[in-house]
């Protein structure tokens, strides 16, 4: 394949639920499996520079191995998850391969992002690959990661994925139609809300929990990836999975699903804010009244300690934090300056409190956290 054939083009992301690509006895649907591949080449024909973000290796494990109820404790998860890494990716391997197309498998946990270096190092690869007209298999390393280095859900995975590649669109094939007003399986009368432009406390109690015994990601892990998303200016599509020509027709920017799109970007999203957003989980939370919201809303400005009101967690300085509002609603995320311990002591009070307290006149000097190192959802 000639390395011509790459280039930067336009990048899509799709990422395949669980739910989506097994069948009922949650096994691999390997039709379903061609027929995506097909939609993806087609796409790629289009001008499409696409990056699959897959689930189900444990599922394919443990369809390999025989085992028909899924177990409880990691050793198992794990093994089954290297037993079916391998048998997924031969499966995306030899569909993709219908269509002349070579794939690349990808495994990331939080620790090969957290660190900006790992970061930058995970980008160039996606690039390189790319160039060379790739279609990288993009999986959570579930065979060795535990709680402290994973992402929980490949929803979060893969909007980390779409901010690596600088991506135009990401698409979600789901086992459900996108985002409704109602819960649509309690509420015959819920609808379809098509296109979402803000993610609001509104958007996020529409937002379920987790529909199936599959997959661990719902509605809400779908809204905080595109909450992302549409700050870095990257639409986000969520549809049914099994709609004939799905991908194609969001590529086309069709009318299917639920489309995530910002009205314009609030303020200037650097890389490293995108990492901030997604690369490592928060360690903890700080709330703040109402006039510090004003103010990292409306103005872009840093976050002072005399705009919080509590402190939630344990983190140390340069720990990723979320900020939250009174009502406990997130709505920034940034790295915070201070311990928890110090920001404890520190909230409430003004610079020339700080100041003239001996204790914490080092923190006097600082934000808690600074806004080149913050970014607001909203």
């Amino acid at each position: 394949m000639r390395a011509e054939e790459g280039g930067r083009g336009k990048r899509l992301v799709i990422k395949i639920g669980s739910s989506t690509l097994t069948t009922s006895e949650s096994k691999i649907d390997y039709g379903y499996l061609a027929a995506v591949a097909a939609q993806i080449a087609e796409a790629k024909e289009a001008g499409w520079h696409p990056v699959v973000v897959t689930s189900a290796a444990i599922a394919c494990g443990l369809e390999r191995l025989g085992i028909e109820k899924r177990p409880h404790d990691m050793p198992s998860l794990q093994a089954a998850a290297s037993v079916g890494q391998s048998a997924l990716s031969t499966a995306y391997a030899e569909a993709f391969a219908a269509h002349g197309i070579v794939t690349s498998t990808v495994l990331l946990t939080r620790r090969d992002t957290a660190d900006r270096q790992a970061y930058l190092h995970a980008r160039d690869t996606f690039d390189r690959l790319l160039d060379l007209g790739v279609v990288p298999i993009v999986n959570e390393n579930d065979t060795v990661s535990v709680e402290q280095i994973r992402f929980g859900d490949n929803d979060t995975l893969a909007a980390l994925v779409a901010c690596l590649v600088e991506a135009d669109l990401m698409v979600i094939l789901s086992d459900i139609e996108g985002l409704f007003d109602a819960n649509p399986h309690f509420n015959p009368e819920a609808k379809l809300i098509g296109r979402v432009e803000a993610i609001g406390p509104e958007i996020m109690a529409v937002a379920g929990g987790a529909g199936t015994t599959v997959g661990s990601g719902g509605m809400i892990t779908k809204i905080k990836a595109a909450r992302v998303l549409m700050v870095a200016g990257i639409p986000m599509v969520v549809c049914n999975g099994r709609r004939p020509g799905a991908i194609v027709a969001a590529a086309r920017g069709e009318d299917v699903g639920t489309r995530f799109v910002a009205a314009s970007k609030p303020h200037e999203i650097t890389p490293k804010k995108l990492w901030i957003a997604l690369g490592d989980a928060a360690r903890g939370a700080l709330v703040v009244d109402e006039g510090a919201k004003a103010a990292l809303v409306g103005r872009g400005s840093s976050l002072l300690s005399v705009g919080v009101s509590a402190v939630e967690g344990r983190f140390e300085a340069g720990d990723v934090v979320d900020i939250k509002d009174g009502s406990g609603h997130l709505f920034a995320r940034g790295k915070a300056a201070f311990s928890c311990d110090e920001a404890a002591l520190a909230i409430g009070r003004t610079r020339a409190e700080l100041q003239a307290n001996r204790l914490l006149a080092s923190l006097a000097d600082k934000p808690l956290v600074h806004r080149d190192e913050l970014i607001v959802f909203e």
